[in-house]
């Protein structure tokens, strides 16, 4: 047993949603229940005990749009590299790293990219992986990474035409062998999805193959109108919008993850809740990139699922939040937009999205729920309770405000001292992957 308590406790759960002076009870990998740190104590005198110090116990974060394979790319100089457009980006920047990655440097980057969302407070990924130099087994060596750092993560590939119709093909059944793989995982802490990069990199015919070869019971996971070029392809050579095209594929549905969603209309917002399609939003990605800024506040006005993700820009999820409350209101003008749909977005959406691919209730903290526990040094100076909390986050804190990380009831992170992990180690062969990954680009 293990307690974390005297702490502001933010559950997210309707019944019980703050406690003054909170603890929570861990049995195993799941929430025993929840109460005051004097009720918990007389209950569980025997238990192990992780003492807040008066900050903040709150679930741990969820990101649901994560690109482990740009890990290395922090301070990158590629020569002959001169973006002027997002098309730039991608062919100059991200599908250049990703053609030189090995199996080595695409696990030591899950590496990378788990302990900083271990630092950050966030214990479940949602990654969306491309390395076109390896292609076969590198699903399984980011989950050898993930495993090792004792995160909870749902992994796709990448398919995309780009580099030919022989790795697509490959990438497909890296997918359709690894989603397999996962099904038969019964930790609750390993999921697969059919990954697919965007409409003007995929062929019907690649996308038909994606849907001969996906496992029943798996979604895919897509970029969808990142850019405006995406858009512009499809109408240009399908002649329809984006949208429409995944509709008439079959892609589209509940378990099927759409990422950013920034040149869509009425009508292709109402295809997505139809369909019960999720959404993702990645603000930070979004702006740094100049595609422009969703239609996110409409998207759920309409009553589209939609969640929250960093795209690999950062591991941080309060940065995410903060991002995306100062962008909707400088788009719209409108110094009210973005106060409720953001917190809904990475507090509630998160969770119903995670909730399609585990078993355990995440993102909550109550009796049954997933274990998955972080602790913040932040002690407010002004009275806190369950009507402002997210006031709080939102001004008050930062991912690295996180001291303690516990998931699926193992603490991975206490007091900001990594736990069975060697983490000065970890850290030098990632160094040693990156500089040679960065040699090899420029040779």
């Amino acid at each position: 047993m293990l307690i974390i308590g005297n702490g502001r406790m933010i559950t997210r759960d309707a019944s019980s949603p703050f406690i003054e002076n909170g603890a929570v009870a861990v049995d195993g990998s799941v929430i025993k229940c929840t109460g005051t740190t004097k009720e918990m104590k007389e209950r569980f005198p025997d238990a192990e005990f992780i003492d807040a110090k008066n900050g903040v116990i709150m679930p741990a974060f969820i990101n649901t749009h994560e690109h482990i394979y740009s890990a290395m790319a922090r301070g990158i100089h590629i020569n002959g590299y001169n973006p002027k457009g997002f098309l730039d980006i991608l062919d100059g920047m991200w599908w250049n790293i990703d053609r030189h990655l090995t199996l080595e440097q695409t696990r030591q980057s899950a590496r990378a990219t788990y302990l900083e969302c271990i630092k950050n407070g966030v214990t479940t990924v949602f990654d969306h992986h491309a390395s076109y130099g390896a292609i076969t087994g590198s699903l399984s060596a980011i989950e050898s990474a993930a495993k090792e750092m004792g995160v909870r993560t749902c992994l796709c590939y990448e398919v995309s035409d780009r580099d030919g119709k022989e790795k697509a093909r490959e990438a497909v059944l890296e997918n359709s062998s690894f989603i397999r793989h996962a099904q038969k995982d019964e930790s609750d802490m390993l999921a697969g999805m059919m990954g697919m990069h965007a409409s003007f990199t995929i062929s019907d015919e690649t996308m038909e193959l994606c849907a001969e070869n996906k496992p029943e019971g798996a979604g895919y996971h897509i970029h969808v109108a990142e850019g405006i070029e995406d858009l512009h392809h499809c109408l240009k050579h399908y002649g329809k919008r984006i949208i429409d095209r995944l509709m008439d594929c079959n892609i589209l549905g509940p378990k099927t993850l759409a990422a950013h969603c920034i040149y869509i209309n009425g009508h292709e917002m109402e295809l997505l809740r139809e369909t019960d399609t999720m959404v993702v939003h990645n603000p930070e990605s979004n702006m740094g990139n100049a595609c422009g800024c969703p239609p996110t506040m409409e998207i759920m006005r309409r009553g589209v699922l939609t969640g929250l993700g960093t795209d690999g820009y950062t591991h941080d999820m309060i940065e995410s939040y903060k991002t995306a409350n100062i962008l909707h209101k400088h788009h719209l003008c409108d110094a009210t937009a973005a106060w409720s749909e953001v917190p809904q977005m990475l507090f509630e959406g998160n969770a119903k999205i995670a909730g399609r691919y585990f078993k355990k209730p995440l993102g909550v903290l109550k009796t049954g729920a997933a274990a998955d526990v972080i602790v913040l040094d932040y002690v407010p100076f002004t009275p806190m309770n369950a009507s402002n909390c997210d006031g709080h986050i939102l001004f008050g804190m930062t991912g690295r405000s996180v001291v303690t990380t516990v998931c699926n009831g193992k603490v991975l992170m206490k007091d900001r001292i990594l736990t069975g992990i060697d983490e000065e180690k970890a850290c030098a062969d990632v160094r040693e992957e990156a500089s040679r990954l960065w040699k090899n680009i420029n040779d």
